[in-house]
């Protein structure tokens, strides 16, 4: 293939290969010379041109397949625009020849038609150059049509379309010849031709005026001729031109009178008119003005019908949005008197009637749905009711008119039932589609729009009554606030017209439609509505008796509203299922005996109430099974089966039981069955075993009837077969864009389409397909429906021998029909079949071999039926048996029939059968072994290439696709014979067979699949079958079809998955972008799941290629919208025009996928995308006009000549839905999210500004903070509650984001502080009276997010968002009893919940604030200006919360006791209080629990902090009672609900205190992995407030148990969570349990103390763990229980602590390391709380955990004691010192009972302290000096003399002080002088002596020695400072003798540092401070010690000298300058402490 990449075709090349091979060579050349020809310089081109032509038209005469003629048509026109066009003439003139040839065989066809193709693309692309030869060309063409086949007919059409395109106006005088051909071809047999036809005659009426002027009533006449007979794509392409041309006449500009064609304007009323009379009359000829003379019983052909309603759609989609805004009034009366009573011939039969309906209600969807904004919806909506408000005047007026002619006015009221059932139903969806963006429409009065559709649910006929109940359905799904006051209005006007049966019907259907709204409203309706309706529908029943005239309606309302009732659920059903089964047990006869005398009694009428009430009964039943499962009890179950028996026996005597009462009884008896049947599949078999045999041959005589009606194939197959067959098998059954008109046409005539009047049970049910209208098709098919499904259930239930009787049965009521009637009975019969092989194969039974033969016989008939979809059921069927038989022999006897079969039979129908069910086996049993793959491959390839019948071509290869598939690996032999031939077909098949190219795209796709991850290889066979599947690809891409099109796509999509590199990515792009807005609704899923696809992997690369496609501009295909908004902007525009959902998905997760890898890239276009969608919905009044692309999908054609370009460029995005502003706020939410994990300078202004600064493209979040605000406003002030639910969100995340990010130009201020106002008016209207509680709730969560964030210090501007939570805090304050009554009462509770949680985040915020503020204050006493400033916010915050706190606390804890109720396990349930908590019902508990769940957590803290705050004693206990009683279940209440007698303090307190412990532990011992961190937070500080006070901790300390459980609970939460914020919080609050300890353990010694004197002293008890003997039993030792986890922290954090690990105690020392802070944290909270261990034990007990402690401790200093500058200790020695201090410390170490054990103890401590020192091997860091000696010195000083003055030990101490004095490093020397001063000073001399002796003289060798070379730095300055305070120090511990010895050895040292006054000039500041430090001290030990002083200055004249020089120097240096605050601040500071003082 490489050969082909060249600019001359390689003939040498091509000539060698075989004839297959050589098309794809040619072809692969041609694709290649395309875009080469585009980017090669013309010179070039113009050098090789000749040859090149030659060589083309070479190819012309070798009859190339289709593709290739297309693609050498283009080259050869590229070739001609880019080189000399002088040789064109010749080249056009050797066409027209060809085609002029004589020659009619079919080898020589592809030449003629390549020949034709050549000039339609010649002239498209040369265009005007051509123009003097174009009308010989067209003559020549359109003389050949004459004689052409439907494939020249095809190619011709088109190629007039080119020329046409080329020419333009030039082409006028062949324009009346192209119109006369292309009319006989719109009515060609052929559909191809047909569109071929259509889009020629769409081409030409750009400049044939005739065509939408004069001649506009035959183009109209002809397009409806054309629908006749038509399929989809026909249909799609005529009604564009129909719809064009019509738009065409009503807009166009005609041209001056003086012009020859004197064209006439067409207005609106008559375009309309002719559209109707199509609609009406269809194609009949008819008389514009007296259409009406035609009498006659014709009936409009359905798809003549479906044809002009897309028509209408395309006619008002071209003329605009903007247009039909203004003509909204004309249009809708004219589409409504389709169906009105002017239009008789419409609506004759009821089946006409439906159809036409639909046909309406559809073309009101598409253009009031789909091209209006809302505003101009709204207005719409307001038009249709005013139309209901005309219909019903006269309507009324009809009904009160009592003369004589009612005759005719009942005619009226029938004719205009039709008109009413489209208006409500257009309604309910406009509303639906509006949400709550409807509520101005229902509010407005003068409309009345509520009033107007409850004043039609009385109207007389029934559609329209159950049209107006589906419109309340509506009106309440949209806005829920509606929904309990229409439920009110509805049940209140039952209740009141109980004696009108239109009442009575119309209010229930309303009543059962509200009520399956409900499952849409989240927020629900009051449960006590439960209640009501239950009494009225027992009330209807009960009264249905007394009155003949209302028995049959009050029947049929009394059971619709019990089977609505249930679709609530269980919550509420369980209150009234004793009276539903009650009702249920009345309403059969209680035995057989019963039902004969039933039977004899009574008549038609009384049977036909019987009937309503028994199939309402059993609906109710199936209603309860579906609704409620979790109320299927066993018991349950029981109460429903008694009337079971009954029922079937009812079933057996109906047809009698007809007999006897007429035909009246049809309608009835037929409803009944169905309700029957479907109950029985709902119910599991063994419930109706006795019966199973009478119920069978109930079903088969049901399924063999000889009454039943047509074939309702298309109702009963679709199901049974599988989705991927019937997409190739049955055109009608794909998924379009016009399904729901379609469908009409899959049911022939004589079928009725679905629609509610059918059944009006399905009212309340949820529509399957989304929110339309639910259609339950007519009771005579849905009865087959379900007795072939029960069939398949009850079959597998009954024994062998029953099975093959009825199979038999069957069998033979087949043989004995005829005709059409043997169709019918053989689709029951099948269907049945394949049920019960579904349920067989599912419920893993098997099937006996008589029954296989009855089977197979049966299965086999069907396979040969000429029915195609009954052929596709029975190959499933026969795959299903073999799955059910699972034997190897069955199945290849299976094949082997089929084999057989294919190899003899000639006839279509066969083949087609046999082939599809070889793919069919292959499916469901995985292949069916290699040996018959081959020869099953075999046969399909024959079948495959069979050209005579398409249909078996398309079968065949369908079924190969299915064997690839399932062959897998196997398959790999054949894969390259397979893909020769899918390539050789795709090259061959003519474009016309489209099924054709689907299947081999479905090949095509399997076979890329098989390869898989093989195709990225690089030899040579991989690399030909990649070229051969790209190949294939691009002739699929460029094939007509759009389904093709679609196959194409996803077959590059699985390409790019294995193979990225190899797909050609901007050109897949272009393709995706240009069919984005396809009319096809399969290649626009096909579209978007590829770029779903490729955005995963390379979002960045395809945005860029939609931009440079769009940039281009060359495909003028492509969406407009791109060049603006890019793909993402177009992307969006899609979404909010689409209307399929799971297109919408994949839009949604498309954008996810893009604004993931680029919304951090491209912010600034990602935010002005949400804002333009966003803001273009803030303007509510002004409509801007509507963007032509908005247009309904399926209307809008494959190129844009249709979209009317308006002058005035539109909004890309105007009048967004509402859905689609909520997806642009959740958007905003993302791109924050984004900014989050990219780089800092998206949350830093100043950073941001900077990086701005320097290159103006960078971009960050902070700097668009103002958009972000503004988008967060318009969101959250909407009128859609959904878009505010997200605006609110958006504003939460921008809080929580910004708040702390500070305003660089005002230092203190944050940059959110200027936004205040935005964000108090976008929460203002949140608050108000009638705002939804869940939006209250969101709001609230926002208010307290505002508050605690700390952006307002300012109180005044904090008090109008806190005057917010105020007022929700008064509201709910009046209980749940006052909150609103529009919704469940658990909404009421989410509202209140939500308030609390609020509040209590704002009073936990105020009392942190008001703590750190009172520790600031701690530690700035002086700065008295910071502390004014931040005492206002902080105390103020608390004050304003602390007004409420009352309050608040008695809601906190009543909402926590509920809590606490509803979490308890279920065997508790009977303990629970009947009415509910504080704050829930008793009935919505379930729901109630949820909410509850999201908001305990901060509550629990509040109250715990609360309870803290007053010490546990509530300071007005007495007093300040809330404002109602709270709930006798609340605990601060004085009298308990029996009336006991009042608690006392001590028990509130105890019940207060167990009430938080309990809901924590409960909490935290059973952590859930979902549990937020939050709440685990929030419970660990609620238990660390509520141990800070001094009850709680006695309660704690006193209950040993207590503190255990909460330990091992904590334990539990630091082992299960990594949070270092967790782990901490936890070990606070074992910090706290063990102090609690330690206080009782106090307590109690002291009280022994006291009680037994001090007399007694030996024999006092001991007290503490550990009693006596010392023993800790784990489990039962608190002490233990904290050591296990502590140990469990540390061993985390330093592994080598572990002895395991560290290879044993003594195992070799590692490298010191520095933890995290986190860790760092952590260890010393560990260590913090073994120091308190000791305190808690008996001195025996303290011995035995006293070496854990001290190994653990001293671990971590060995562990983490690393150098650090300047000689500071690192935070974990830091805790580890203290902790070692603490031990030191302890009482215990003096204890009598455990003095000696600790000494020993103690001691060995200390080795192991000196034992660091020993060197750790060679190159690793040793262990810093100064935190080892800094640990011998507190041993030194905070033990016992007798640890530390034990030889060996002092002596190895002395020496390391020693070595560290004589240490290079002058920090180290420092830090020992300041030790060794600690310790010399010790008070006792056995301690300090043996250090002075050994050490004083190195320290006065060492200043002397830096006396000799002076000090150089600050370090070596302290170290002598140090030094000399050292000396000082031992002066004055002397003893008298011995001090003036010492006095003389200090004196010349410190004398030696001063400096004579020419010195102090020049001294540096080191050596000057020194000479200060030296003078100051001699000036103080002069007169301390007078006479040593004297004695050494006389012996020594130079010291004297000396000082009095320094002196005098002094004085003249303080009289020269002011004294140095140098110097004064060093020699105060000049000692600096230790970091900690731990000696």
């Amino acid at each position: 293939m490489e050969l082909a990449h060249s600019l001359l075709l390689n003939e040498e090349a091509s000539n060698q290969l075989g004839d297959v091979q050589k098309a794809e060579f040619i072809f692969e050349w041609l694709r290649y010379l395309e875009k080469l020809l585009l980017a090669t310089n013309r010179e070039d081109v113009r050098e090789k041109q000749k040859t090149l032509v030659g060589q083309l038209l070479s190819l012309l005469n070798s009859s190339p397949g289709p593709p290739t003629r297309k693609l050498l048509a283009q080259n050869l026109a590229i070739l001609y625009s880019i080189g000399d066009t002088f040789s064109v003439y010749e080249t056009i003139d050797k066409c027209n020849d060809l085609i002029r040839s004589k020659d009619d065989s079919p080898s020589y066809l592809p030449t003629k038609l390549a020949a034709v193709v050549c000039l339609g693309s010649l002239y498209k692309k040369l265009g005007r150059i051509l123009a003097n030869s174009f009308t010989d060309t067209v003559a020549n063409i359109l003389k050949a049509m004459k004689s052409a086949e439907s494939q020249g007919r095809y190619e011709i059409m088109l190629s007039l379309q080119s020329i046409l395109t080329g020419l333009g106006a030039a082409a006028a005088p062949c324009h009346r010849d192209v119109y006369k051909a292309a009319r006989s071809c719109l009515t060609d047999r052929c559909m191809a031709v047909r569109c071929a036809a259509a889009k020629c005659l769409l081409e030409l009426q750009n400049e044939a005026i005739f065509m939408w002027s004069t001649d506009l009533d035959s183009v109209a006449t002809l397009c409806f001729k054309s629908f006749e007979g038509s399929n989809y794509d026909v249909r799609i392409s005529v009604s564009k031109l129909l719809g064009t041309v019509l738009a065409k006449a009503v807009t166009a500009k005609h041209p001056g009178a003086g012009s020859k064609q004197s064209a006439r304007r067409v207005s609106l009323g008559e375009a309309l008119e002719l559209l109707g009379a199509g609609f009406l009359r269809g194609s009949s000829g008819f008389l514009r003005a007296s259409g009406d003379m035609l009498k006659g019983n014709s009936s409009v052909s359905r798809d003549v019908r479906v044809g002009v309603t897309q028509a209408y759609v395309v006619f008002v989609s071209t003329l605009g949005g903007a247009w039909l805004e203004k003509n909204l009034a004309a249009f809708l009366s004219h589409i409504l008197s389709l169906v009105s009573q002017s239009n008789p011939k419409a609506t004759q039969t009821q089946i006409d009637a439906v159809c036409c309906r639909r046909c309406v209600s559809f073309i009101l969807r598409a253009t009031l749905g789909g091209l209006l904004g809302e505003k101009a919806q709204i207005a719409a909506a307001k038009e249709i009711c005013q139309a209901i408000w005309r219909l019903k005047k006269v309507m009324d007026a009809v009904l009160s008119d009592g003369n004589l002619e009612t005759r005719l006015s009942s005619a009226d009221v029938a004719a205009s039932q039709h008109v009413l059932v489209c208006a409500s139903q257009e309604l309910g969806n406009l509303i639906h589609s509006l949400g709550t963006t409807a509520a101005p429409l229902l509010q407005d009065s003068s409309t009345g729009l509520l009033d107007s559709v409850i004043s039609v649910v009385l109207h007389p006929s029934i559609s329209v009554r159950l049209a107006a109940a589906w419109c309340l359905h509506c009106i309440a799904g949209a806005l829920p606030s509606y929904l309990t006051p229409l439920l009110d209005r509805c049940l209140e006007r039952l209740s009141i017209l109980k004696s009108s049966p239109e009442a009575v019907t119309g209010f229930s259907f309303a009543v059962a439609a509200l009520l399956g709204s409900v499952t849409h409203c989240p927020l629900g309706i009051p449960h006590g509505k439960g209640k009501i309706i239950m009494t009225i529908a027992e009330d209807l029943l009960c009264s249905a008796a007394q009155n003949s005239r209302l028995s049959l309606q009050r029947t049929q309302a009394g059971w619709l509203l019990v089977a609505a009732l249930m679709t609530l659920g269980p919550a509420v059903v369980s209150h009234h299922l004793t009276r539903v089964l009650l009702l249920w047990k009345c309403v059969f006869p209680v035995s057989p005996k019963d039902l004969e005398t039933e039977k004899s009694r009574g008549d038609s009428f009384t049977w036909q109430v019987t009937l309503e009430g028994r199939a309402g009964a059993l609906c109710a039943v199936k209603s309860f099974i579906s609704h409620c499962g979790d109320l299927l009890t066993e018991e349950v179950i029981q109460r429903l089966l008694p009337p079971l028996p009954c029922a079937v026996d009812l079933l057996t005597q109906l047809s009698s039981i007809l007999k006897t009462y007429g035909s009246a009884l049809k309608t009835p008896s037929v409803v009944y069955r169905q309700r029957l049947y479907e109950l029985l599949i709902l119910l599991p078999p063994e419930t109706y075993k006795g019966n199973l045999c009478a119920i069978l041959k109930e079903l088969a005589a049901e399924l063999t009837a000889p009454d039943t009606q047509a074939a309702a194939s298309t109702c009963l197959l679709p199901a049974l077969c599988h989705p991927d067959d019937l997409l190739i098998l049955s055109p009608l059954l794909q998924e379009t864009d016009h399904r729901f008109i379609e469908e009409q046409l899959l049911l022939g005539n004589g079928v009725a389409c679905g629609s509610l009047e059918y059944d009006p049970y399905s009212i309340y049910e949820k529509d399957v397909e989304g929110d339309s209208v639910p259609k339950p098709l007519p009771p005579a098919l849905s009865v087959i429906s379900s007795a072939s499904k029960l069939f398949g259930v009850v079959c597998a239930n009954v024994d062998e021998a029953q099975r093959v009787l009825i199979l038999e049965q069957l069998l033979n009521s087949i043989k004995h029909t005829k005709g059409a009637r043997q169709q019918t009975v053989q689709l029951h019969v099948v269907s049945a079949i394949s049920n019960l092989l579904k349920y067989v194969a599912g419920s893993k039974q098997s099937l006996g071999p008589e029954v296989r033969r009855l089977v197979l016989t049966l299965v086999l008939g069907a396979l040969e039926s000429p029915t195609p979809l009954l052929r596709c059921a029975a190959s499933e069927a026969w795959a299903r048996l073999a799955q059910v038989v699972d034997d190897g022999a069955f199945t290849a006897g299976l094949a082997q029939v089929s084999f057989d079969k294919l190899k003899s039979a000639r006839d279509v129908v066969t083949r087609t059968g046999h082939s599809l069910a070889l793919g069919s086996l292959h499916r469901y049993l995985g292949g069916i072994g290699p040996q018959h793959l081959s020869s099953c491959i075999g046969v399909l390839y024959t079948l495959s290439q069979d050209s005579t019948s398409p249909d078996v071509q398309t079968w065949a290869l369908h079924s190969l696709s299915l064997t690839i598939d399932s062959a897998g690996a196997l398959y790999h032999v054949h894969v390259e014979s397979t893909l020769s031939l899918i390539v050789m077909l795709l090259l061959n098949v003519p474009p016309t067979h489209a099924q054709v190219h689907q299947s081999l795209g479905r090949c095509l796709n399997a076979l890329i699949t098989t390869l898989g991850p093989e195709l990225q290889g690089s030899n040579t066979s991989v690399s030909a079958l990649r070229t051969s599947c790209l190949l294939g690809c691009a002739v699929m891409q460029d094939h007509p079809g759009c389904l093709v099109q679609a196959q194409a796509i996803s077959c590059l999509q699985q390409l790019h998955m294995f193979a990225p590199r190899h797909v050609n990515l901007s050109s897949l792009v272009s393709c995706l972008c240009v069919n984005l807005c396809s009319p096809y609704l399969l290649l626009r899923r096909a579209v978007l799941a590829c770029l779903r696809q490729l955005v995963q992997r390379e979002a960045a690369e395809v945005s860029e290629h939609a931009i440079m496609l769009a940039r281009d501009g060359r495909d003028a295909a492509a969406d407009a919208n791109l060049r603006e908004v890019g793909l993402e902007g177009a992307l969006l525009a899609l979404l909010d025009r689409e209307t399929d959902e799971s297109l919408c998905q994949d839009i949604r997760e498309t954008l996810h996928h893009m604004l993931t890898s680029m919304a951090v890239g491209k912010l600034s276009l990602w935010l002005k995308l949400c804002k333009d969608v966003l803001a273009a919905s803030a303007d509510f009044t002004a409509v801007t006009c509507v963007d032509t692309m908005q247009e309904e999908e399926g209307d809008r054609g494959d190129d844009a000549s249709v979209l009317t370009r308006g002058d005035d460029k539109p909004h890309p995005f105007s009048n967004p839905r509402w859905a689609t502003r909520v997806f642009a706020a959740d958007c905003v939410c993302r791109i924050i999210n984004q900014c989050e994990n990219a780089n800092s300078a998206h949350f830093d202004i100043a950073l941001a500004q900077e990086m701005k600064k320097r290159d103006s493209r960078n971009d960050f979040l902070v700097l668009h903070l103002a958009d972000l605000i503004r988008m967060a406003f318009m969101a959250a002030t909407d009128h859609s509650d959904q878009l505010r639910l997200s605006g609110l969100d958006t504003l939460l995340v921008v809080i929580r984001r910004f708040a702390d990010i500070a305003e660089p130009e005002f230092p203190g201020h944050v940059i959110l502080e200027q936004y205040q106002a935005n964000v108090g008016a976008a929460l203002r209207p949140a608050f108000t009276s009638e705002t939804p509680p869940d939006i209250t709730a969101k709001a609230c969560q926002v208010c307290s997010a505002w508050i605690a964030s700390g952006v307002v210090s300012d109180l005044s501007d904090l008090r109008r968002v806190h005057q917010l939570l105020v007022s929700s805090l008064t509201k709910i304050q009046a209980g749940k009893e006052a909150l609103s009554q529009l919704y469940n009462e658990s909404a009421s509770t989410m509202e209140i919940l939500a308030v609390l949680r609020a509040w209590a985040e704002v009073y936990i915020i105020a009392v942190q604030r008001h703590k750190n503020h009172k520790q600031a204050l701690k530690s700035t006493v002086n700065s008295e200006d910071s502390m004014r400033s931040g005492s206002s916010s902080a105390a103020g915050l608390l004050d304003l919360v602390c007004t409420d706190l009352a309050t608040l606390s008695k809601l906190w804890l009543a909402a926590l006791q509920d809590f606490a109720l509803l979490t308890l396990p279920a065997e508790f349930a009977s303990q629970l209080p009947t009415e509910g908590g504080a704050f829930y019902t008793a009935e919505t508990s379930k729901s109630a629990k949820l909410h509850y769940h999201d908001s305990w957590a901060l509550i629990l803290h509040a109250a715990a902090l609360w309870l803290t705050s007053t010490g546990f004693a509530d300071p007005d206990e007495g007093g300040a009672n809330l404002s109602r009683p709270v709930t006798p279940t609340s605990m601060c209440q004085g009298s308990s609900s029996s009336g006991a007698a009042v608690k006392s303090p001590e028990d509130v307190y105890t019940d207060r205190f167990h009430l938080i412990l309990g809901i924590s532990v409960e909490f935290l011992c059973s952590l859930r992995s979902d549990a937020s961190l939050e709440s685990i937070t929030a419970c660990l500080h609620a238990l660390q407030a509520l141990l800070e006070v001094p009850w709680p901790r006695w309660r704690i300390g006193s209950d040993q148990d207590l503190g255990i459980e909460l330990l091992n609970v904590l334990h539990r939460v630091i082992l299960t969570r990594e949070s270092a914020g967790i782990q901490l919080a936890s070990l606070e609050v074992v910090r706290q349990i063990i102090c609690a300890a330690q206080e009782h353990v106090k307590e109690k010694r002291r009280s022994a103390e006291v009680d037994d004197g001090a007399s007694e002293k030996e024999t006092l008890p001991e007290f503490g763990e550990g009693k006596d003997t010392g023993g800790l039993v784990p489990g039962k030792s608190l002490v233990f229980a904290t050591l296990e986890l502590c140990v469990c922290i540390l061993v985390r954090q330093l592994p080598e602590l572990n002895p395991k690990l560290a290879g044993g105690p003594g195992g070799k020392a590692s490298k010191p390391k520095t933890l995290s802070e986190e860790g760092s944290r952590l260890v010393a909270a560990a260590l913090a709380i073994l120091a308190e261990l000791p305190a808690v034990c008996s001195p025996e007990g303290s011995i035995s955990i006293l070496p854990t402690v001290l190994y653990l401790t001293i671990g971590v200093l060995r562990e983490t004691a690393v150098k650090l500058p300047g000689g500071q200790l690192s935070c974990t020695v830091t805790a580890s010192l203290q902790t070692l201090k603490g031990i030191l410390t302890s009482p215990m170490a003096r204890a009598e009972k455990s003095h000696e054990a600790w000494t020993s103890l103690l001691q060995s401590a200390l080795a192991t302290v000196l034992d660091c020192w020993s060197p750790v091997d060679g190159a690793q860091q040793e262990p810093d000096e100064v935190s080892l000696l800094t640990a011998v010195t507190v041993f030194i000083l905070s033990t016992s003399p007798e640890v530390t003055t034990v030889p060996c030990l002092q002596n190895r101490c002395i020496e390391n002080f020693k070595a560290a004095l004589e240490s290079k490093d002058s920090v180290v020397q420092m830090k020992t002088c300041q030790l060794l001063h600690s310790i010399f000073q010790y008070p006792k001399p056995a301690v300090s002596y043996p250090y002075i002796y050994s050490l004083a003289s190195s320290i006065v060798e060492k200043l002397q020695e830096i006396d000799r070379r002076k000090p150089e730095d600050a370090t070596e300055l302290q170290l002598c400072q140090e030094g000399i305070k050292l000396l000082e120090a031992l002066v004055a511990i002397a003893e008298e003798e011995h001090r003036a010895q010492l006095v003389a050895c200090l004196l010349p040292i410190l004398i030696s540092f001063l400096l004579d006054e020419n010195a102090l000039g020049s001294a540096t500041s080191v050596t000057r401070s020194l000479h200060d430090f030296a003078l100051h001290n001699l000036m103080q030990i002069g007169p301390r010690y007078s006479s040593v002083f004297k004695r050494v200055m006389a012996s020594s004249p130079a010291l004297r000298a000396r000082l009095e020089a320094a002196v005098k120097g002094n004085q003249e240096s303080v009289r020269v300058d002011p004294p140095s605050k140098h110097a004064k601040s060093l020699a105060r500071n000049s000692s600096i402490q230790l970091k900690t003082n731990f000696l």
